[in-house]
């Protein structure tokens, strides 16, 4: 599949097919969304939201939630704010998420059965990180956005001025529900 990806790659740039997604790493509407992985999400929210290339900085997990206030995703929103001139934020969890109900032991289970050796999930344990939490999911869509909607807004590094917002969209029809 990698190779066929290189070949279409090859074409694309050979064909110019960029010129059309020319702009700037400054978000055009000075928004940043924070979302979900979710493969039903890669055209369906830009296209529901009327959002083109250069719009907005979308910043995508698992999830689409922010576990830790000190985490990779809350690091680029601060990015975002600070280097790239946002002023909103969105975060947009949508409809049967994978996420939610995710259960750490069937994800360490799977884990081992992938050939993870004992000791490497040991030495995780030993190092401080507390792997059924870290992989545990969430039980409510809805909640979970409102979570990480409250820890970016209090957030100590996030300036006052910086609207956060939280919204559910639909995976199938892209209708977004705020919260």
């Amino acid at each position: 599949m990698i190779q066929e990806i290189l070949e279409h790659n090859r074409r694309f740039v050979g064909e110019k097919g960029y010129e059309r997604f020319i702009t700037s790493k400054y978000p055009d509407k000075k928004i940043a969304i924070v979302t979900c992985m979710d493969t039903r999400l890669v055209e369906l929210l830009p296209a529901a939201l009327g959002f083109r290339n250069g719009d907005v900085k979308i910043i995508k997990n698992a999830g689409g939630v922010i576990t830790n206030p000190f985490d990779s995703t809350m690091r680029s929103i601060l990015v975002a704010v600070y280097e790239l001139g946002v002023r909103e934020i969105m975060v947009i969890g949508h409809t049967n998420c994978g996420v939610q109900g995710m259960d750490a032991d069937e994800m360490l289970s799977h884990m081992r059965s992938r050939g993870i050796p004992e000791e490497h999930i040991t030495l995780m344990t030993h190092c401080g990180i507390d792997l059924k939490s870290w992989l545990h999911g969430f039980e409510d869509t809805d909640e979970a956005v409102k979570e990480t909607v409250d820890l970016v807004a209090r957030h100590p590094l996030i300036p006052s001025d910086i609207v956060v917002r939280g919204y559910v969209i639909d995976t199938v029809t892209g209708q977004l529900r705020p919260l």
